[in-house]
């Protein structure tokens, strides 16, 4: 999850206010506390706590709530546009012709990034060239060229020269025609000079129209200074932030690089190239605070769901034929969304319901399940009901589980199955789901 740490601290304030009998003054100013204390732990610029919290006390005791909102939704409302203030204003990298250059230290997610970015960029219609321009990692150019075999991106570099400007401007030839070059340039472990040097000669060679500083989300306050030096040698138009999948004290960065002024386009939420998501701070605190993102977990469906497939078990389930085989079909179209746990932290409330062990759980059973699954004959998928003792020994044994793993998935299909059959006896309900599978263009028959 997200700063998973402060995303908790921030969820139990919010709750303060939501069980509350009634909105005073010692339970705003408890919950300022406890939010202050929450973001100091998040490492957030102390300055910008105070400020904000002040802001925020003073609107949630003088503010009238607008009509048809109770006090206690108002100052949870407060809340959450005072956290959207504090990370600031986002950045969209668009899909138009243009050169990105990428900067940031060593160890930061630099090159998986540029190779998450160019993805990002190819799959909305754009021609796509990276370049490896670090010449002073050795693995650099190996890393990038694997990254782009699996994105089908061209990679130029030449791992013999020495010299990035070089490597740049034959860059530029070879992609010349292209819509988007993305340079990954060198880094170092601390700001040196060499490096600001180096970064100024490609930034000047290159002439990109957006120069991205990579950040990890753990370097905390740290991210302030970086930010600065970099935007001081190229003149940064925004930052990625990285790494903020984990309980990272990532609040530090954001804050932090909210300060300098360069806005944040994207942050990585894993380690698959698919994992980076466009910044939008109103999105972002609304999954911190545990109130959903609906509208990225249907990007995220969108993406990776194959329509026809998703219609035709939508069809199976109104006519109440739903075999074993719809259900791992169900199954793979979730698995190819992400981790249970980042789908999680998309819906309202579940993802504080559904915590460590019991996600880790949920995540394996529903993998072994699949391999239950594989291991049945195609007659079997399409007829559960003639799995017996002897073929539930025969799948056992095949998929390496035992007969009571088999007999679970069984009794999950029949329960599903039953579910389902009720759902589809509420008349109601049922043209209520016509209704919407109609006006998403699927064709149903009543």
């Amino acid at each position: 999850m997200v700063l998973e740490g402060l995303g908790q601290s921030l969820r139990n304030a919010i709750k303060k206010i939501a069980n509350a009998s009634h909105v005073d003054q010692k339970l705003v100013k408890d919950v300022v506390k406890d939010i202050q204390r929450a973001l100091l732990q998040a490492d957030v610029n102390v300055q910008l706590v105070l400020q904000m919290t002040k802001d925020l006390e003073e609107r949630a005791l003088t503010e009238k709530p607008p009509a048809g909102m109770s006090s206690r939704e108002h100052v949870i409302r407060i809340v959450y546009e005072e956290l959207v203030k504090i990370v600031g204003r986002p950045k969209e990298i668009p899909a138009k012709p243009q050169r990105i250059l990428m900067v940031g230290l060593y160890g930061q997610g630099k090159t998986t990034t540029a190779g998450k970015l160019a993805r990002d960029l190819h799959k909305r219609g754009m021609k796509v060239g990276l370049v490896a321009a670090d010449v002073h990692r050795p693995a650099a150019y190996d890393q990038l060229s694997q990254i782009g075999k699996k994105i089908n991106v061209p990679v130029f570099g030449d791992p013999k020269e020495k010299s990035a400007v070089r490597i740049a401007k034959r860059a530029m030839k070879e992609f010349d025609g292209y819509d988007v070059v993305i340079f990954d340039t060198s880094g170092r472990h601390s700001l040196e000079d060499d490096l600001i040097q180096e970064i100024r000669e490609v930034a000047k060679t290159v002439d990109a129209e957006n120069k991205l500083l990579v950040l990890d989300a753990q370097t905390g306050q740290q991210a302030g200074p970086q930010a600065k030096a970099f935007h001081e040698a190229v003149g940064l138009t925004g930052v990625i932030l990285t790494k903020l999948d984990g309980t990272a004290k990532g609040g530090g960065a954001l804050s932090a690089v909210a300060e300098t002024g360069a806005p944040i386009c994207y942050i990585g939420v894993g380690e698959h190239l698919e994992d980076l998501e466009k910044f939008e701070p109103d999105r972002f605190i609304s999954r911190l605070l545990g109130m959903g993102d609906i509208k990225s977990l249907i990007e995220s469906a969108q993406e990776v769901i194959d329509e026809e497939k998703a219609e035709e078990v939508a069809r199976k389930m109104m006519s109440g034929k739903f075999s074993l085989k719809d259900m791992y079909e169900q199954m793979e179209m979730l698995q190819g969304m992400g981790p249970l746990k980042k789908l999680a932290t998309m819906l309202p409330g579940l993802g504080d319901r559904l915590q460590g062990q019991d996600m880790e759980a949920t995540q394996e059973r529903l993998a072994r399940w699949r391999v239950i699954m594989d291991s049945m004959t195609e007659h079997e998928l399409e007829n559960p009901k003639e799995i017996k003792s002897s073929r539930v020994l025969r799948i056992a044994r095949g998929s390496g589980t035992t007969t009571r793993d088999v007999r679970e998935l069984l009794k999950q299909y029949n329960m599903s199955r039953k579910a389902m059959k009720g759902f589809m006896g509420n008349r109601k309900m049922r043209r209520q789901l016509m209704k919407q599978l109609k006006g998403s263009g699927v064709a149903m028959d009543e």
